[in-house]
């Protein structure tokens, strides 16, 4: 299984959002707590249901998201 694998979308759960192995925790969830400040062994406490390469897996996700091309129309 690949990383990016753990992630999972779904029409019907969270608003279509990306989510980590079908559970209601949205990647954007665990970026946010990054953001803050959290460890990854702090995120792992607080949600005993995720494992470490959920916290990877995240991550990879965004760097995916961020690496498309953004062409701008002219003005």
């Amino acid at each position: 299984m690949s990383l990016l694998d753990r992630i999972t979308i779904e029409p019907g759960k969270m608003g279509g959002r990306p989510c980590i192995r079908r559970m209601r925790i949205r990647v954007s969830d665990i970026l946010d707590v990054l953001a803050g400040g959290a460890t990854q062994e702090q995120i792992l406490e607080d949600y005993p249901y995720l494992e470490a390469d959920d916290i990877r897996a995240s991550l990879a996700y965004a760097a995916a998201q961020l690496g498309h091309t953004v062409v701008l129309a002219a003005e």
